[in-house]
């Protein structure tokens, strides 16, 4: 490890040597961060794969509860605006007593 933040220490000089001990525990180093990393994101894709249905679920839910369809999800896919217009839907209070989707969650 030492070699690790040594070789990060000296990253601007390309004068001098480097001897093999250096180069490899730094090659290897950054190989183990590497995997390390790389099984992190593997995992947060799953995660993030495993939470999509759930998400949609939820996003539309969320407007049947101000008394929108469910398709103004796609508003997201308007360039900034569609997601700053979705998130301004999200934000809104939801419709007081019933609606064409339900009971008003919060029992009022």
């Amino acid at each position: 490890m030492k070699e690790y933040i040594d070789v990060l220490k000296k990253w601007k000089d390309f004068d001098g040597r480097a001897r093999r001990r250096e180069y490899w525990m730094f090659v290897l180093f950054m190989a183990i961060f590497a995997i390390v990393a790389s099984i992190i994101c593997v995992f947060v894709g799953i995660y993030y794969l495993a939470m999509l249905l759930p998400m949609i679920a939820v996003s539309i839910r969320r407007m049947h509860d101000i008394g929108k369809s469910g398709w103004w999800l796609f508003i997201t896919f308007v360039p900034v605006i569609g997601s700053l217009w979705y998130l301004f839907l999200t934000i809104q209070d939801g419709q007081p007593g019933s609606n064409q989707y339900g009971e008003n969650p919060k029992g009022i």
